[in-house]
């Protein structure tokens, strides 16, 4: 019994110091806010899912994959916003890139938190535009066999900017090997 009680205090303590390691970071971050001004930057959202993190902008890490918490380097760059109240909500983080040709990854988890789907893009960003990577399924395919139409709907990914979709990228059902990679389609 005195062994189970220690363990849920352990446990206790760890998620009251997660939680207050997320309010540092959102503290930290709208400090970065408020002195940095970002107008000649884009800004970048995802949405679409349940949850979206920005894994890396070239070389700079922004949300750990395993632990979740926002790189130090990437506040201290002002390269992270908030846009919700903390960091616990969904989709609370917004990037303030410098205007260029940048690699970007981002983490989208559409079924639950612990299985995300990665999309990798490298995109020319423009000062002073806002940018949304959005991920949705596509239910616009037609079924031609009994198997194809048992697969799941592709994931596809629009980057949209302002409101006009520039990019899209889908990852289609194979249903002899299962998932593919997210491939680039016309528009």
């Amino acid at each position: 019994m005195t062994k189970v009680f220690g363990q849920c205090v352990v446990a206790g303590l760890l998620c009251s110091a997660l939680s207050a390691c997320q309010w540092v970071d959102s503290a930290r971050i709208k400090q970065v806010e408020y002195t940095e001004s970002p107008s000649s930057n884009a800004l970048i959202y995802c949405s679409g899912t349940h949850n979206c993190e920005f894994e890396r902008l070239g070389n700079i890490f922004i949300v750990d994959e395993r632990t979740h918490r926002v790189n130090p380097e990437a506040i201290n760059k002002g390269l992270v916003r908030l846009q919700a109240k903390t960091l616990n909500q969904p989709n609370a983080l917004y990037l303030s890139a410098p205007a260029k040709q940048q690699e970007l990854v981002i983490r989208f988890y559409p079924i639950s938190p612990d299985r995300a789907e990665t999309l990798h893009v490298i995109h020319a960003f423009k000062a002073k535009q806002t940018y949304t990577f959005k991920m949705y399924r596509d239910r616009t395919r037609q079924h031609v066999s009994l198997l194809n139409a048992s697969a799941p709907d592709p994931l596809c990914v629009d980057l949209q900017q302002e409101q006009k979709t520039i990019r899209r990228f889908c990852r289609p059902y194979d249903p002899q090997t299962g998932l593919g990679e997210f491939v680039e389609q016309k528009i």
